[in-house]
């Protein structure tokens, strides 16, 4: 069976070298990243450590079609990234986006929805230099996988998904609005905030809990009846009336996670708040559900990008 990850940056490289005892081939845009992996190998540092021998290839590079593409690049580049894919993936091949947000449908309309399958990944991480990525959280490590269509293909991808940790398997749309709600929570504040996502559940919690049950309508709307994460219901952690004891709790693996939309910013690049809180925005809309504190915190962000507004704490008070 052949492999690759399109987009090993930090969480595709982490997920990778999870997967070290496959096949699979890391690809990069990032030149002196693949370079240091073909020559030292990919190293993970932080809640764990481990070194592997991987075959990094930049896109141009690529040759062959694949048996399942791993699809890890920012929101962002998903339509370019996908029709440039096409070529490289078998007719009866998968598609395994490993984004956050709602990603499916897009690629399905270059794919086709059969071919197209969602995986959410639990932990957080951050390259910290060429080769070399860092784990920031202290969770373990936790799948969970679902078909977008009617593919045939989820029981091979468990099979080779499971390699990387704990895998679940389960309704999609269940597993993605369980991981929107804490993404469109946690990482949003992190980026307009620059707090870690332990801080937001000690010093935020309000403001957390209400987006996150913003998130929670909208899924309501969509069908959703539970959001299982990591062996809980988010319907019952973050519903009922110990929601604000139990988030510090929930988070307390996440000391040193801060929001890859921080870094992004930080950078000087545009981040995936469309494609993460906005999602969760533009799924309400389309369900007639209204999320006035996501759609301002949204906002916020593209203010922070143009530099309207600081990254800082006091910027959460004015969503």
């Amino acid at each position: 069976m052949r492999i690759c990850i399109y987009g090993a940056g930090a969480m595709g490289t982490s997920l990778g070298v999870l997967l070290d005892e496959m096949s699979l081939d890391f690809i990069s845009h990032d030149a002196e990243h693949v370079a240091a992996m073909n020559t030292s190998g990919a190293l993970i540092e932080g809640a764990f450590t481990r070194c592997a021998k991987v075959r990094a290839k930049l896109p141009s590079q690529m040759e062959g079609q694949y048996d399942v593409i791993i699809l890890a690049v920012k929101q962002r580049e998903n339509q370019a990234a996908a029709e440039f894919l096409r070529p490289f993936l078998r007719d009866d091949g998968a598609v395994v986006t490993v984004q956050n947000g709602l990603p499916e449908s897009g690629l399905a309309q270059v794919f086709g929805k059969d071919r197209v399958y969602g995986c959410t990944l639990s932990w957080s991480a951050e390259k910290i230099a060429p080769g070399v990525v860092r784990v920031t959280s202290d969770t373990g490590f936790h799948l969970a996988l679902g078909a977008y269509g009617k593919g045939d293909k989820l029981d091979v991808l468990a099979a080779l998904l499971s390699h990387a940790g704990t895998l679940t398997t389960g309704n999609l749309a269940e597993i993605r609005f369980a991981k929107l709600a804490i993404n469109a929570s946690f990482s949003t504040l992190s980026a307009l905030s620059g707090l870690t996502f332990l801080q937001l559940a000690k010093k935020q919690k309000k403001l957390v809990l209400s987006l996150m049950r913003e998130v929670f309508a909208v899924a309501r709307a969509n069908g959703c009846t539970g959001l299982p994460q990591n062996g809980h219901d988010l319907f019952r952690v973050f519903g009922g009336k110990f929601a604000a004891l139990l988030l510090p709790v929930a988070m307390k693996n996440y000391a040193q996670t801060r929001s890859g939309m921080l870094r992004d910013i930080r950078a000087g690049k545009r981040c995936d708040v469309d494609y993460v809180a906005g999602a969760a925005v533009a799924a309400g809309k389309a369900a007639g559900v209204e999320t006035p504190m996501l759609e301002r915190a949204v906002a916020l962000v593209h203010d922070v990008e143009n530099g309207l507004a600081e990254i800082a704490p006091d910027t959460l008070k004015l969503i």
